[in-house]
């Protein structure tokens, strides 16, 4: 089968090869992948992983072949999967039927793809604080994949939600998506904040700290910004809220089937912007990494 593999001779650390089909574990679904997306996390050339290991986190397709310990959807079922150990950016995956949710009519191949890192993230994040119901919740990097699902996901949930962007335009739609204020960078923020969803990092997430309220919060996601956060002496001390390291986790199959089942309803907006063939990789990591999408990229896989 084709599939995109680790290769660090490669311009991205990629290329499309050949590579044996999967043989699937007896708790796992053989999917003929339809189509991928792109996460900050799997588009970096494999991270150090050994050349020729097919990569990437989130795929969706149709199951050609059922768990042979019974679990899991039967053939011709339409699914969504993940996993991080890599194999979904190829023709045929092997996954755990825990990794995984059959998909609701209405909700296609693209937009599934779009879900498992991102939405399960911002919303098993979001879930760390608690109730919001009233609550200021900050969401940086929120024209990204996961600032996207958290707005929407924070704002569901009775939050007053502020977006932080880059730049102006990179915050068009985000107040109809639901933020209650849209701002750049960390200009106008006032606090308290009950939580930060923190895609970005650096000196943005160090302002962010020192509005937190004494209970409140910050979920450090990701570094997208490349710069460090330099605290004050003293910054960190005194009644102040927490910084807490964020890993999604596995186990993704029922919050999949949630994050789904708002997408099919109509109450969960996947934007893509980035949208095309496998073949045009190289395109679409490059427009990832360079912070030129709002919203997910999307490969067709043919």
């Amino acid at each position: 089968m084709r599939a995109l593999l680790v290769d660090s001779s490669a311009k991205t650390g990629l290329r499309l090869g050949e590579v044996a089909d999967p043989t699937p574990a007896p708790n796992q679904v053989l999917v003929e992948v339809k189509a991928i997306s792109l996460n900050y996390g799997d588009s970096g050339g494999g991270y150090g992983a050994e050349d020729g290991k097919v990569q990437g986190w989130d795929a969706a397709g149709v199951v050609v072949k059922a768990a042979a310990d019974g679990s899991g959807p039967e053939v011709g079922s339409r699914v969504v999967t993940f996993g991080f150990g890599g194999g979904g950016w190829a023709q045929l995956r092997a996954v755990d039927t825990a990794e995984l949710a059959v998909l609701p009519d209405g909700v296609d191949f693209a937009q599934a793809a779009a879900l498992p890192v991102a939405a399960v993230t911002a919303l098993r994040a979001l879930r760390r604080f608690g109730s919001v119901l009233g609550r200021r919740i900050l969401v940086t990097g929120a024209a990204g994949g996961v600032g996207r699902f958290g707005v929407q996901l924070a704002a569901q949930s009775g939050a007053h939600v502020i977006a932080s962007v880059g730049s102006v335009a990179r915050g068009e739609g985000l107040k109809e998506l639901g933020a209650a204020e849209v701002i750049v960078g960390v200009e106008g923020l006032e606090g308290p904040l009950h939580g930060v969803l923190d895609n970005v990092g650096g000196p943005n997430q160090v302002v962010a700290y020192g509005l937190l309220a004494e209970d409140g919060s910050i979920q450090s996601i990701g570094a997208t910004s490349g710069e460090p956060a330099v605290y004050p002496p003293y910054a960190t001390v005194g009644p102040r809220g927490r910084l807490e390291g964020f890993m999604m986790g596995g186990g993704l199959g029922e919050d999949l089937a949630y994050v789904t089942s708002l997408v099919g309803a109509g109450r969960l907006d996947v934007q893509i912007g980035f949208r095309g063939s496998w073949e045009n990789f190289e395109d679409a990591i490059a427009a990832l990494l360079g912070r030129k999408v709002v919203g997910k990229a999307v490969l067709d896989v043919s």
